[in-house]
Order: C-alpha cells, then structure tokens, then sequence
C-alpha cells in the first residue's frame, strides 16, 4: 500500500464511519479494486481497518469531547466521591453506565468469535452486499414504525443494553456500526438525531478497545512505511469522520434515513452484479 492509496482509504473511513452505508464494507471493495487485500493473511485487512478507526474516535471525542467531560465529571461525582443510589444520579452520570452496559454484547461477542472476524469470511463481497441490502430494508421498516418521540434524557438501561446488541451485528461487514445502533434506537420510539448522538457516543470504548488492540497486535509485522502509511490513514480519517459527524447530526434533525436507505440497496446491487459478472472477486 502506498500513500495515496492510504489518503483514499482513510478519506473513506472517515466519511462512511458515522454515515449508515458501512465504512467495512465499503473500504472491504475499495481494498479488493485495489488488490490490497491477501487471501492468505486476510486479518492484516482486518488489523488495517481497526487502526484507522482511531481517526474516526479521535473526529468522535474531538466534537463530543464537552460532554465526555461532563459525563466523565458527573459519574466519578455520582459514583465515587457520593456514591448515590443511580435513580438519584445525574443525567450524565447515568450516561456513563449506559455506554458501559451498551458495550457489554460487542466485547462478548467480538471475543468470541475472533478468529471468525479475522478470517476471511468478513471479507466476502457477497456477505457485504446482501447485509447492504438487509439492513436497509430494516431501517427502512424502522423508518415507517418509528414514533420519534423520545430523546436523550428518556434514555434507560434496557435501551442502552438492546443497542448494544444492535451494535453487536455490525461485526458483520456491510451492517455499519452506525446503521444497527441508529435503526435499533429509532425501533425503540428515538427520535433520528438523538438516535446518531448515543450511535457516536457508545462507539467510542468498543473502537477505542478494538483499534488499540489491533494496532498492539499488528507491531510485530508493521515496519517503519507501514507505520508512516497507517498514521497517515488514521489522521485523514479523523478529518473525514468529523465532517461526517458534523453533517449527520444536522441533516438528522430535518430529514430521515430514506436517502442511505436507497444508497445502500443500490451499492448492495451494484455489487452482486460485478460479482456476477467477474468484474471482482468476492
């Protein structure tokens, strides 16, 4: 991989991450238009897309980083230094434990099926388009049932916990973190923004634990290019990923989810048809 090929990576990480359209599946055929990826060490692939996630981690604590402080502040307070019962707690306080018990299924899961992740089976262009196209058809019902009623500070334990199981089946590529957190909380009665505002939020420990682990564990064979190639990657990334943020949150506010909706089915199509028709390998 060279520089550019890594600027253009990570310019696709970072508008795709937030967006619900799959940053995975999306670098997963701009990987194989390349010939970036290896059939027989596929989970370098996997290593390279968890590291420059920590560009779109760092675009998410960067825009959010006055309300990680006021959670941060507010649960020490709450839980450490008073120790009050949780009905009694602050709002942000009590957001510290959802994104806890939101991340709870993510690392259970993504322990357990490891070497499944890593292997090359999360690679396969056919699995990425079909769930294009599955997921939009769920959103788009969520769409239709959603009521749209409920925002940050109705919030409860059980909605933190069923996103996170949400955010749990975006382990499989062509899903979107993005897209399985935001249709389940619009499933749930949340209105659209707040549905992206907690979606940005609870995907920071999962990234955060994800990226460092990869990039501890890609040392071994990344050298001083690889470095320079994944640090470049990573910082466009972050760029990218909050401008994104940036403009899902406010298109949220006024608009639906119908316009990703017909760009992921379309993308899950054109796929299936380059499959098809020999244009790239699944």
């Amino acid at each position: 991989m060279n520089i550019l090929e890594s600027i253009v990576l990570g310019i696709i990480q970072g508008l795709t991450e937030f967006i619900p359209i799959s940053s995975t599946g999306h670098l997963t055929v701009a990987g194989k238009l390349m010939n970036l990826i290896s059939d027989v060490n596929p989970e370098r692939w996997t290593t390279f897309i968890a590291v420059i996630q920590l560009g779109t981690l760092l675009a998410v604590l960067i825009y959010f980083w006055k309300d990680l402080i006021n959670i941060l502040i507010d649960f020490v307070n709450d839980n450490i230094l008073e120790r009050k019962r949780f009905s009694g707690q602050s709002l942000n306080s009590k957001m510290g434990w959802y994104l806890v018990i939101s991340t709870i299924p993510v690392v259970i899961i993504g322990l357990g099926f490891k070497d499944l992740i890593e292997g090359a089976l999360t690679k396969n262009l056919f699995v990425i388009a079909v769930s294009l196209i599955l997921l939009a058809i769920i959103l788009a019902v969520a769409e239709k049932s959603g009521k749209f009623n409920r925002y940050m500070h109705d919030i409860k334990w059980y909605d933190a916990f069923i996103i996170g199981i949400a955010q749990s089946f975006a382990l499989i590529p062509g899903s979107s973190r993005s897209g399985t957190t935001i249709t389940a909380a619009i499933f749930l009665g949340f209105n659209r923004e707040t549905a992206a505002r907690f979606s940005f939020l609870m995907s920071i420990p999962a990234v955060a634990a994800s990226g460092l682990l990869q990039f501890y564990q890609a040392l071994e064979y990344i050298d001083e290019n690889g470095i320079i190639i994944l640090i470049i990657a990573t910082i466009v990334s972050a760029i990218f990923g909050y401008l994104s943020i940036e403009f899902l949150l406010r298109y949220l506010r006024k608009k639906s989810t119908l316009i990703f909706i017909i760009y992921r089915i379309v993308i899950g199509i054109i796929i299936l048809i380059m499959i098809y028709n020999g244009v790239i390998q699944p």
